[in-house]
């Protein structure tokens, strides 16, 4: 299978065939899986809770798709999620000289 990578600003998720099955269902924040928190503007990339599970194994986060659902972000189009898929999500890095540092939004 073709790897599906799907990218909405600093988020990164990659497909995959399945959730781990060390990791553990994660409780949403108000009813909404935060994806990532912007650091300036307090904005945030969600998927409503309702329509997908968050894992977390380690510091990796895997989302499952229940029903299509579009990832949203005050600052980019919706991305949209099929009911079914798995995805990893993946922390976009960025290089300077200093240092290999994660972007935010």
């Amino acid at each position: 299978m073709k790897q599906k990578q799907l990218r909405q600003g600093d988020v990164l998720l990659v497909r995959v065939d399945r959730i781990p099955a060390t990791a553990t269902r994660t409780e949403p924040e108000r009813g909404k899986i935060i994806l990532a928190h912007g650091e300036a503007t307090g904005h945030a990339h969600t998927i409503e809770a309702d329509k997908a599970d968050w894992w977390k194994d380690g510091a990796e986060e895997f989302v499952a798709v229940k029903t299509d659902v579009p990832v949203k972000h005050q600052e980019h189009g919706p991305l949209l999620l099929k009911a079914g898929e798995n995805y990893s999500k993946v922390q976009q890095r960025e290089y300077s000289p200093e240092a290999i540092r994660p972007v935010y939004d």
